[in-house]
């Protein structure tokens, strides 16, 4: 008998665990996120960075391999969950992915089912391209802010600049007049010295 694949056996026998693996695999392709056990997203966390992998190729080649893993084998009708799994993987996912070597799922654990208490959890795609997309234009308006801080120091400085000038009127204003009563004090003072010269 074959050694079976590590980890734990998710069907009665390899075909359904297969079969399974690739259900899951196509729901996470279409929808972006499910939620399921927690050994099954283990299981589902290789199948998927293989299959995303052989989607960042994108040729002929990849395309046929692929299908014979996300494959609507019930029904052959045009719009199936497969075809729009498809489509997303090589027109939408692959593209997002083109940079990073791995690390396209993540799983996250959100406790035990009400029924049969199993180990409950989510399995989602990695926004790779939301955050790139997010860094861009923080970039950005950094850059905003610091010409809008130099529009403003520009402004400001004039702006002191006429201050300045204004409190040195002002002062200059204030001096002559702190200096004319004193010069009035001194004019009749001059003028009693003159009377009693006299």
């Amino acid at each position: 008998m074959p050694t079976p694949s590590k980890g734990p056996r998710l069907g009665g026998g390899p075909a359904h665990e297969r079969l399974m693996l690739a259900n899951l695999a196509t729901a996470l392709f279409e929808h972006g996120r499910i939620t399921t056990t927690e050994a099954k997203a283990k299981r589902l966390r290789p199948l998927a960075g293989r299959l995303i992998t052989k989607a960042k190729r994108g040729d002929l080649h990849s395309r046929r391999m692929v299908m014979r893993v996300i494959n609507d084998r019930t029904n052959k009708r045009m719009s199936s969950p497969a075809d729009k799994a498809l489509y997303n993987l090589f027109s939408e996912i692959a593209p997002r992915y083109a940079n990073p070597n791995g690390g396209y799922t993540r799983i996250v654990k959100i406790g035990s089912r009400k029924g049969d208490n199993a180990r409950m959890a989510v399995i989602e795609l990695v926004e790779e391209l939301t955050v790139a997309a997010t860094t861009a234009p923080a970039k950005k308006s950094t850059a905003k802010k610091t010409a809008a801080k130099k529009a403003t120091a520009e402004k400001a400085a004039p702006a002191k600049a006429t201050a300045k000038k204004a409190a040195a009127a002002k002062a200059a204003a204030d001096e002559p007049a702190a200096d004319e009563p004193a010069a009035a004090d001194a004019a009749p003072k001059a003028a009693d010295s003159d009377e009693s010269s006299s």
